[in-house]
């Protein structure tokens, strides 16, 4: 995997992640789990993206936000 995330970009995926897993935990605690679900694969996604720095999306826009 070639990196393609970088700068900017991964901060806000980091961000989000964070924000996501937040709303995922707030969601299950009130009992709703397909929100909770939801939120929980975006976090894991956004995370996965922050923190190895490559996005099958960009990858596939051709999109490289790396300096």
């Amino acid at each position: 995997m070639q990196r393609n995330v970088g700068g900017r970009d991964r901060l806000a995926r980091t961000v989000l992640a964070v924000v996501l897993a937040v709303a995922a935990v707030w969601a299950f605690g009130r009992g709703n789990r397909a929100v909770g679900l939801a939120a929980g694969l975006g976090a894991v996604g956004a995370g996965f993206n922050a923190i190895t720095c490559f996005c099958g999306v960009n990858a596939a826009l051709g999109i490289d936000t790396t300096e």
